[in-house]
């Protein structure tokens, strides 16, 4: 990436709120690699799945997704497990026997607040996030 293509604005704004840094593409990528620095990128991965599993419109499609997303990121023991209580956990396992665009917003929603309090502020005092500001 060029640094010309991040103005100081853009930057700045990334630190006013995690939905200002979600919704701008160079800040989603470099949130991502942070979290992957961290060995945790599990939380947003998964909340961008939830993002396009909301926007599928047949329901067959997002029957198979809901199927893959709960095995990689909800079941225990799953590949990418995320950190949720055991009641999300049981809802979800019930709503994907019969999937509707909402059955993970629940346990996106506890991510989301995952990552807007612990790594969020991470992020914004890390040195990765720094020297975007001072490059050289």
């Amino acid at each position: 990436m060029r640094k010309e293509r991040l103005c100081a604005e853009e930057l700045s704004q990334w630190s006013h709120s995690l939905e200002r840094l979600l919704a701008s593409k160079y800040g989603l990528k470099i949130f991502q690699g942070f979290l992957k620095s961290e060995y945790s990128d599990e939380n947003i991965e998964f909340w961008l799945v939830c993002e396009d599993y909301k926007k599928i419109k047949s329901s067959y499609r997002m029957s198979c997704r809901a199927r893959k997303i709960f095995k990689r990121y909800i079941q225990v023991g799953a590949p990418k497990e995320i950190n949720i209580d055991q009641k999300t956990r049981e809802r979800i396992c019930q709503n994907i026997a019969q999937p509707i665009a909402t059955c993970f917003d629940e346990a996106q929603k506890i991510v989301f607040g995952l990552m807007e309090k612990d790594s969020y502020p991470r992020f914004l005092k890390s040195s990765i996030y720094r020297a975007l500001f001072d490059p050289d």
